[in-house]
């Protein structure tokens, strides 16, 4: 079988097991997040943390929780992180220097994960998993109640009540990430991840000298890493670690984990707003995306130029034999199209145009199928702009879900697609103007400015994937990146939310034979051509310096 054809094959397979999985976990998800029962686990957490389940919350309260918690949660890792030396199985690592520390706890606490450090040679036990760990599943969390409380902006009418934001963090956590996160790490322990809490030990020799590794509770991590898109890895080498990612089998499974949620959240959507066929339009405008993506990375990495490329069968620099191109393509995509970031092969290594599908994968906003809960949330302000530029053409007054997109309801959708934009190409312009930042470049160039770029997306967009070639561990990248990761989570989250305090006031609109049907392929195609058209003209002036130029080059 030819390489070509064994990542059809692949590609065919993942996305049988999705459809599987699409209706039960949807359905399941959108019980879970309107039932009014209370498991006694869960009140055992509400009586520790003194929340009230059951009290509505309006979107400003429920910003607060959000902020609150978030809070409090880099903070608490941000010490643990500082005392790291002084703790019980810190395997003899030192405590973690200030602005490393703070760049750690605000990529974990924003989803973002992203690591400017060697997992392997800095972080202990007891940081991974009662600090790293822990955050995989709440920040991932955290985003799915902010999701569900726009859905239910969509689904309310006449009350600013978007529900309560500590039963939605406690029931996604203990409800859906919990039992699938167990499930998986059992399937990645069969398949050869390891999982125990030994210490530093020598595992062979190596050029000839000895190599050493320390163990961990890595296939229990793994599991919520790739499940909850959070993307930061126990080693520094990330999926391309065989501790982390042992064959081509754990390989497809991690791309499953990674689509799995983002993509059953459409029929979450459908089902709290009633209509299941609107969630299949958001649910085929992602799944276009995603599979033309994946289709044009595999082209562009499987295609020869030059004998290097004949031999090797493609672009194989950067990645690793036992997962092929194809396998690290479609990994590649899956990971910069949710805010995964997570890693098999090194983007920096990828042909040019390769090395810009990921990074324009990041820039759509990770909407395809995007992040867990920002994914959903992300597509549905994507939704309501598209609906806004088609009443325009069509000079009636704009409605999605039966509700009126007025002027306030565009204003906090236009701020929500700038705020990322204007942090990643407001960093990498400072970054580029200063002389220090660009000695930690690697390369020159249009592939060294790539790198900064790169490192901007991922902050900003929360994915946390890094180019490889750039040396983001200084005080400039470390806080910059940091203070990226933040912004780049939270203050979206300040529009989503107000957008959805603002829909759940409003008195449902009775359709019309004039209203636009938003559950047809036309309104999918109009709401892909909208993402594309406005992804470009925010992002094309940037990627003409770096990636275009370098693979028009090659």
């Amino acid at each position: 079988m030819s390489p070509q054809a064994a990542g059809i094959l692949q590609l065919t397979a993942l996305i049988a097991a999705l459809a599987l999985a699409y209706r039960p976990l949807g359905d399941h998800m959108a019980k879970v997040y309107s039932s009014e029962k209370h498991y006694a686990p869960e009140k055992w957490i509400y009586k520790a943390i003194g929340a009230n389940p059951t009290a509505e919350m309006r979107w400003p309260a429920y910003l607060r929780a959000v902020l609150a918690f978030s809070a409090v949660s880099v903070l608490f890792l941000y010490l643990l992180q500082r005392i790291q030396g002084s703790l019980p199985g810190s395997l003899g690592f030192s405590s973690i220097d200030p602005d490393q520390a703070f760049n750690t706890a605000a990529s974990f606490v924003a989803n973002t994960n992203w690591q400017s450090y060697y997992g392997e040679q800095a972080m202990g036990h007891v940081v991974q998993t009662g600090g790293l760990a822990v955050q995989n599943f709440l920040s991932a969390a955290v985003g799915m109640a902010v999701a569900v409380a726009l859905v239910r902006g969509f689904a309310r009418s006449r009350t600013g009540e978007l529900g309560n934001f500590w039963a939605d963090l406690v029931r996604g956590t203990v409800r859906i990430l919990v039992p699938i996160s167990v499930i998986g790490a059992i399937v990645l322990v069969a398949c050869g991840a390891i999982q125990n809490f030994s210490g530093i030990h020598q595992v062979g020799q190596f050029m000839g000298g000895t190599q050493e590794w320390n163990g961990g509770a890595v296939a229990s991590q793994e599991a919520i890493k790739e499940l909850g898109t959070n993307g930061g890895g126990y080693f520094n080498a990330n999926s391309a670690h065989p501790f982390e990612n042992p064959n081509p089998l754990s390989n497809l499974f991690e791309i499953f984990l990674i689509l799995l949620i983002p993509f059953a959240l459409t029929r979450t959507f459908g089902r709290m707003v009633g209509s299941l066929r609107q969630g299949y339009a958001i649910l085929g405008a992602m799944a276009v995306i995603w599979i033309g993506f994946t289709a044009l990375m595999m082209w562009t990495e499987f295609a020869h130029r030059g004998p290097a490329f004949e031999i090797a069968g493609g672009a194989m620099e950067g990645k690793e034999t036992r997962f092929g191109i194809a396998g690290s393509s479609i990994f590649a995509v899956a990971t910069t199209l949710t805010s995964t970031g997570a890693v098999n092969s090194f983007h920096s290594s990828y042909t040019g145009f390769g090395g810009g599908i990921t990074m324009l994968g990041m820039q759509l906003g990770e909407i395809a199928p995007g992040g867990v809960g920002s994914g959903l949330y992300g597509m549905l302000i994507m939704a309501i702009i598209a609906v806004f530029i088609a009443g325009l053409m069509v000079g009636r007054t704009p409605e999605y879900l039966g509700k009126k997109i007025g002027t306030r309801q565009i204003k906090l959708a236009a701020c929500y697609i700038l705020i990322t934009p204007a942090l990643v190409l407001g960093f990498t312009a400072v970054a580029m103007a200063l002389p220090t930042p660009a000695d930690s470049m690697t390369n020159s160039g249009a592939h060294g400015f790539s790198e900064i770029l790169y490192a901007y997306t991922s902050g900003a967009n929360n994915n946390g994937s890094a180019f490889a070639g750039l040396n983001a561990d200084t005080q400039w990248f470390n806080t910059t990146i940091g203070i990226a990761m933040l912004l780049g989570r939270f203050v979206p989250m300040v529009f989503v939310l107000a957008l959805a305090g603002s829909l759940a006031e409003q008195k449902p609109v009775p359709e019309t034979a004039g209203t636009l049907r938003t559950d047809k392929p036309l309104y999918a195609g109009l709401l892909v051509g909208t993402i594309l058209i406005i992804t470009g003209l925010t992002y094309f002036p940037a990627l003409a310096l770096g990636p275009l130029a370098e693979g028009l080059a090659s």
